[in-house]
């Protein structure tokens, strides 16, 4: 007998307009590939997101009558960074080699599965992928893979999804490197102990997307303190000054830099009513390193906001 969730879901997907992705032939800027993983040979990153904190959900079992049976939810430094493969590869060669090189990283399987022995349409739907275009997963065609890594007390997960459109065979790595939240709140006592005693302090609660510089709307509490500390000291003048990781060229950091120290003085004098005179920006791109750009951790510690004791 006709299953009719499955009827239901042939006649939605029917319904919606084909996605066409437009033709990409390098990767989206700022991306790279995760260390020790990589890439299929002749794919370009089509989405790439990296969050110092954040969730994401992992499938290590398949379904069972349609409902996870070891679904996990991991907190920690999260990286997405979803690909697009040329005609050609099937997608079952794609994910074999992701896993093999995930075996190779250390990584144990957890769950290697097609379409039907994943759960179908009901399991793409309970994990985490970017949104079309930067990523599109067919629930009638897909393969799935997780695994799990110890080493030095800590865990990671990674997982693969490769699926199909048009031809071309779409990929997204999930890594999380689970770890308890950082404490990024500096409070405005904070700011001028460090102010007062070496004359600058590195501010990690301002946040930005990558590769630009509109401030997001999780950095108003650390804006909120410096306001503090400036209104709470009305003879207090400050540097605002902007850093990047090496990731990119020099001029363009440089410029992205300042552009983000200028997008904070800008909000602390339309909504805190600091006056502007009070606050001189500056950007130097990778020049002022605190961490090592070669690692992942180092280039979280180097992408910061300071403030400068003239």
């Amino acid at each position: 007998m006709p299953n009719p969730c499955r009827m239901l879901a042939v006649l939605v997907l029917l319904s919606l307009p084909t996605v066409t992705a437009t033709a990409q032939t390098r990767d989206v800027q700022g991306s790279r590939d995760y260390p020790g993983i990589g890439r299929f040979a002749g794919s370009v990153i089509t989405g790439y997101v990296v969050k110092d904190f954040d969730a994401t959900r992992m499938q290590a079992a398949a379904f069972k009558d349609g409902q996870p049976t070891d679904a996990r939810r991991l907190e920690g430094r999260v990286v997405r960074i979803a690909y697009r493969t040329n005609p050609g590869p099937s997608i079952l060669e794609v994910s074999r080699n992701f896993e093999t090189q995930l075996a190779k990283a250390g990584f144990e399987t957890l769950l290697a599965c097609d379409t039907d022995a994943c759960g179908a349409i009901p399991f793409t739907e309970s994990i985490d992928t970017l949104p079309v275009p930067q990523m599109w997963v067919d629930g009638f065609n897909y393969r799935y893979f997780a695994g799990r890594k110890a080493e030095g007390g800590r865990e990671t997960f990674a997982s693969v999804i490769v699926s199909q459109n048009n031809q071309e065979i779409t990929t997204q790595v999930t890594v999380a490197e689970l770890g308890a939240i950082a404490n990024k709140m500096v409070d405005a006592a904070a700011m001028a102990k460090g102010l007062g005693e070496t004359g600058h302090i590195a501010l990690y609660g301002i946040y930005f997307d990558t590769d630009k510089a509109v401030l997001k709307p999780e950095s108003r509490p650390t804006l909120e303190q410096i306001a503090k500390l400036l209104t709470g000291q009305p003879q207090l003048n400050v540097f605002i000054v902007g850093h990047t990781d090496s990731q990119g060229t020099y001029e363009y950091n440089l410029d992205l830099s300042k552009r983000r120290a200028d997008a904070v003085a800008a909000e602390l004098v339309k909504s805190f009513r600091i006056a502007q005179t009070r606050l001189r920006t500056a950007g130097v791109g990778l020049l002022a390193p605190v961490g090592s750009n070669a690692t992942d951790a180092g280039r979280a510690l180097n992408r910061r906001v300071e403030l400068v004791a003239p």
